[in-house]
């Protein structure tokens, strides 16, 4: 249909013939498609409802593509009536992860997914997101999906503030990585690794502490 970049739309004619022997009120499909190298490059829905038996049924379907021409396709059952339900697999949910700041590599169930903002399929049941961002506080985030949760929702995870407090020296160098423990008239006790060292006041030209606040998260479906 057109191009734009890498990106590519087409449009594909399909006809379907309901072989069961009973109506079927509503069917939907999950349509990949791959290139020559079997690469997948391509996704497409195709939704059918209120077909008949023996009926077909004529219709379009249109789809984007990546780089270079479909040569192949698999079709997987997403929605069938009940008593079709061995065909169709495990329900997941698709969901769009973000992160407050974005760029926080992202675990679910102890399993790396990649950066936020990433989208994350979920099957039913718990799950444990894992959000880990260099200078800031790592957390963990608890969800649950069940049979009558839908794709196309978010979850957002705000991490915890600056992780470590930041402490300028009168030479020029900057510590980044400390936790200022405690400070008097004469010296500024820091852990730095998990070690503790003392500095002298006199040398310490600013200390910026961070504000130490929870993580926090939410769902939206």
């Amino acid at each position: 249909m057109n191009s734009t970049g890498s990106l590519s739309a087409y449009s594909m004619d399909v006809r379907a013939e309901n072989l069961w022997s009973k109506p079927i009120p509503e069917a939907s499909f999950d349509a990949y498609f791959f290139g020559k190298d079997n690469m997948r490059i391509g996704h497409g829905y195709i939704t059918l409802d209120h077909v008949g038996v023996g009926e077909k049924v004529r219709f379009t379907v249109t789809f984007d593509v990546t780089g270079a021409q479909p040569a192949s396709l698999k079709i997987v059952a997403n929605r069938v009536p009940k008593e079709l339900g061995a065909l169709a697999p495990p329900k997941k949910i698709r969901l769009t992860v973000y992160s407050v700041p974005s760029g926080a590599t992202l675990k679910v169930d102890g399993v790396e997914a990649g950066e936020t903002p990433k989208q994350v399929e979920f099957a039913l049941g718990k799950h444990l997101l894992q959000f880990t961002r260099e200078g800031y506080n790592s957390g963990t985030f608890p969800v649950e999906f069940g049979p009558d949760d839908v794709s196309g929702g978010t979850i957002s995870y705000e991490l915890g503030a600056l992780a470590h407090d930041t402490i300028e020296m009168r030479d020029g160098t900057t510590l980044t990585a400390a936790d200022v423990e405690s400070m008097n008239a004469t010296s500024v006790v820091v852990r730095m690794v998990g070690n503790s060292q003392t500095l002298d006041r006199n040398q310490v030209k600013r200390i910026l502490l961070v504000q130490r606040e929870p993580a926090s998260g939410t769902v939206q479906k």
